[in-house]
């Protein structure tokens, strides 16, 4: 069992930056695939990035629409999952979630909601013109 919450939401200007925080349980942090996702009002909840581990150290992705604006990272001695964004726009306005994959249970799918089996509530991030 993970269990995975985020925190660092908050209201901001475009052009603005803030940081979300993932804390996730559990023996196989390191290796666990970390996702952010996130879902606003009427829409589907869609994929922001994620980092994935391999031999050669973890590796990132990320949706075209965060693509050199948002950066995924980890502490795996905090057992931390983190999304810096920068330059946000109002349409990175939604509720973002964390999510978490045990290296057992990676099936490479990164982008996709049914990959994941571990999900946080949600942080609202707010973005105004």
């Amino acid at each position: 069992q993970v269990q995975v919450e985020e925190s660092g939401g908050g209201m901001v200007q475009a052009g603005g930056s803030l940081r979300l925080s993932c804390i996730a349980s559990g023996p196989t942090f390191s290796r666990n695939t970390m996702a952010w996702f996130r879902q606003a009002p009427g829409n589907e909840r869609e994929f922001v990035a994620a980092i994935t581990w391999t031999w050669d150290g973890d590796r990132p992705y990320y949706a075209d629409s965060v693509k050199g604006r948002f950066t995924s990272s980890r502490d795996n001695a905090k057992k931390m999952a983190y999304l810096q964004m920068n330059s946000l726009r109002p349409e990175d306005t939604a509720v973002y979630y964390c999510a978490a994959d045990p290296p057992t249970k990676y099936d490479g799918q990164y982008y996709s909601i049914r990959e994941y089996e571990y999900w946080g509530p949600g942080t609202q991030v707010t973005v105004s013109s």
